[in-house]
C-alpha cells in the first residue's frame, strides 16, 4: 500500500472467506494491543471500529508512515509494515488459541483514499456494528472508538486533536451527526 504524508485513508480488512476473526473480549483487547503497537506509531488513527469477522480504521498518514523500512525487492513503508505486522501477530495467536492452521484474514488489507469526505468515512465506520444489527445503539458497541469521544479515555487510541478539524466533537452534536446514517455504498 501506498500512503502520502497528510492524507486520510480507510483501512479495512476481513476474516478469510468471511469467517469470524474475533472469538472472545480477549481477542478484541489482543488485537488493540497491538493496534497501539503496530499503527499508532506509524500513524495518526481518527477512529476504528473491530467487528466479528473485520475491521475498519480511518488513519491520517504523517511522517513516520511514508517512511520506506525496506528497499528490495519491494518498497516497503512504515505503515504498511505495521498493518503486517499488526495482521501476523494476531494470526499466530488465533492460530494457536483456535487450533487452526491457514490464513485468518484476506489476502489484501485494503486502503481507500477519503481525504474528501473524512466525515462521513468517520461516521460510517462508528455505523457499523448498527448495520450489522449487533446492537441498536452505536455507544452499545465496546470494540470502536464511540466510546472514546462520546466519553473521553485515558490513553485513547484516536487522535482528538486531528479528528476536531473534521467532526464537531461536542457531545451533543457528534452523538447526532453520529446517528446520521450514511448510505452502505457511500465507502
Amino acid at each position: 500500500m501506498q500512503f502520502v504524508e497528510g492524507c486520510f485513508y480507510h483501512i479495512y480488512n476481513r476474516g478469510n472467506d468471511k469467517r469470524r476473526i474475533f472469538f472472545a473480549d480477549r481477542n478484541y483487547v489482543f488485537f488493540l494491543e497491538k493496534v497501539r503497537k503496530y499503527i499508532m506509531n506509524n500513524s495518526d488513527v481518527i477512529c476504528w471500529c473491530l467487528m466479528p469477522n473485520h475491521f475498519h480504521f480511518l488513519v491520517q498518514a504523517n511522517e513516520q508512515s511514508v517512511k520506506y523500512i525496506r528497499e528490495s525487492p519491494l518498497k516497503i513503508n512504515a505503515l504498511t509494515e505495521g498493518i503486517r505486522m499488526l495482521l501476523s501477530s494476531y494470526t499466530k495467536a488465533i492460530q494457536k488459541q483456535e487450533q487452526i492452521t491457514g490464513n485468518l484474514f484476506q489476502q489484501k488489507t485494503k486502503s481507500k483514499l477519503v481525504d474528501q469526505y473524512i466525515d462521513h468515512a468517520f461516521h460510517y465506520i462508528h455505523q457499523n456494528p448498527i448495520r450489522a444489527n449487533l446492537v441498536k445503539k452505536i455507544e452499545d458497541w465496546p470494540w470502536s472508538s464511540f466510546t472514546e469521544y462520546s466519553n473521553p479515555v485515558k490513553n485513547p487510541i484516536c487522535n482528538r486533536e486531528i479528528a476536531s478539524n473534521f467532526v464537531d466533537l461536542n457531545t451533543e452534536q457528534f452523538v447526532r451527526d453520529s446517528y446520521s446514517l450514511i448510505p452502505d455504498n457511500f465507502l
